[in-house]
């Protein structure tokens, strides 16, 4: 099977159930006060940078759900982005400054840095958005199917996964995921910015048996 990879454009979104979605953030605690900020930013350092450069194919939507605040989403879209170094304490220096700006409203995408942007509501919206995109859906997980041709189709031209922080999803996401499909990259637990490296390598390689 021949695959043109860098015309298809991987979608990932992260589920942050103690990142905070407004207030203050520590940049010297990512991993404590900050609800383990750290896992997100290494999964938008996964998602986007390469080499010298960054995938222009690939997108990350964070979901901080943290806090008291209601959630806020926050994406960066390696297609436009520029400023963003990939050392965590910038890429967390740049969610620091936009968790002070008041919550735009769901369905409404504010950009507030090249590349970079932020929006109300969770999981449900950002799933819904990308089923009107026609993105095809996965879901990381362990307790998913092994990955082959039948559960991840090559041949859409956008597709999508999620996966969770260090926590797994609540009762509420579990149920509101409940119609995709599941696929594990292997039987042990990995942290979220390997699978992303993982499926990055499936698709440039094009590896599926």
């Amino acid at each position: 099977m021949t695959l043109e990879c860098d015309w298809v454009k991987r979608k990932f979104a992260i589920i942050g159930h103690k990142a905070p979605s407004s207030g203050n953030l520590s940049l010297n605690d990512l991993t404590g006060l900050s609800g383990r900020m750290d896992v997100l930013v290494r999964a938008i350092n996964a998602a986007l940078f390469i080499s010298h450069g960054i995938r222009k194919n690939s997108q990350i939507i964070l979901h901080l759900m943290g806090g008291n605040e209601r959630p806020r989403r926050v994406m960066f879209d390696g297609n436009t982005l520029t400023g963003v170094r990939s050392d965590e304490r910038s890429i967390a220096g740049h969610i620091k400054s936009l968790l002070k700006l008041r919550l735009p409203p769901i369905g409404h995408w504010e950009e507030v840095s090249t590349g970079v942007f932020h929006s109300s509501g969770g999981i449900l919206e950002t799933v819904t958005e990308w089923e009107n995109d026609d993105v095809n859906i996965s879901i990381l997980d362990i307790d998913g199917r092994n990955l082959n041709n039948n559960n991840f189709n090559l041949n859409n031209r956008s597709m999508g996964f999620i996966l969770s922080d260090d926590s797994p999803f609540t009762i509420n996401e579990i149920s509101i995921l409940s119609k995709f499909k599941k696929i594990k990259l292997g039987d042990t637990w990995l942290q979220g910015h390997s699978c992303i490296t993982i499926v990055h390598h499936i698709i440039d390689s094009n590896i599926i048996s």
